[in-house]
């Protein structure tokens, strides 16, 4: 009987043998038993933990208002994202920045070198430029009309009009009279007796063409230099026979090269930010 036992033994291991030729019977578990199992226990975690966090919603509707507080709140707000929308315009059409944008313009032009500065690097050194020359602007609105409304001392349409007096005058003191008097000659408007009769719906085309005209002649004065050496390089190749050679691809480091010795960046940024007598 012992010797039964033992010969069923062998004969069971020699079945599972990995030579045997049952063993190639046996299937491993396919991979996607495993990513079965793992979508249904992630199935039943993933529900658990939504609802163990707390998510914030936003609802916008229509709803009857308590009190009349509540409708001013409402209308300060939409006032405030209108106000947003239009900030691109307003500082383009109010601030010093079309001055300084179309100079750099001009400078990059008069150098050759089209793509350095890049234009990001080009409008940002002129938003913070504008942000720097207008900062006393700004604090005169901050301190005549923002901490006013925000302290409830006047209301919202008088700290607008406080807001937009700074700014009145910044543009005043860099617009032509003969720029103004073509706006109101547009504008069919009497001849105003003071500053004030002039309106801000007249004063801003004119403070725009104006800054047009200065920037225009900071270009002009720009360009001299680097005109000359464009000359003088272009009459010197062509002396030489070198008609094949681009005259701007040799023009250019002369051009560097003085724009470097004389210190560009420091006068050319001190001029712009003297203009406006900051």
């Amino acid at each position: 009987m012992t010797d039964a036992l033992t010969n069923n033994t062998l004969a069971t291991r020699q079945d599972f043998a990995p030579g045997h030729r049952d063993a190639e019977k046996i299937t491993p578990i396919p991979p996607f038993f495993f990513a079965a199992a793992a979508s249904i226990l992630a199935g039943g975690l993933f529900p658990a933990i939504c609802d163990a966090v707390t998510l914030p919603t936003l609802q916008i509707g229509l709803e009857e208002a308590k009190s009349p507080q509540q409708v001013a709140v409402l209308i300060e707000i939409l006032l405030l994202f209108t106000v947003l929308s239009m900030a691109p315009a307003i500082l383009l059409m109010m601030t010093c920045f079309t001055r300084l944008i179309v100079t750099f313009s001009f400078l990059k032009h008069a150098m050759g070198t089209q793509q350095m500065p890049p234009n990001q690097v080009m409008v940002g050194l002129a938003l913070f430029l504008t942000l720097f020359i207008m900062m006393p602007v700004f604090r005169q609105m901050n301190t005549t009309a923002i901490q006013p409304y925000m302290n409830e001392e006047i209301n919202a349409e008088d700290a607008l009009k406080a807001s937009i007096l700074p700014l009145r005058t910044f543009m005043f003191s860099q617009t032509r009279e003969k720029d103004l008097a073509l706006f109101l000659s547009l504008a069919k408007e009497a001849k105003p007796q003071n500053k004030d009769d002039i309106s801000t719906v007249v004063l801003i085309p004119a403070f725009m063409i104006s800054e047009l005209k200065t920037a225009f002649q900071i270009g002009f004065v720009l360009f001299l230099p680097f005109l000359i050496i464009d000359m003088v390089v272009s009459s010197v190749l062509l002396s030489m026979g070198m008609m094949m050679l681009p005259p701007i691809m040799v023009s250019l480091p002369f051009k560097l090269l003085l724009f470097v010795l004389v210190d560009g960046w420091y006068l050319v940024v001190g001029s712009l930010v003297k203009s406006f007598g900051v």
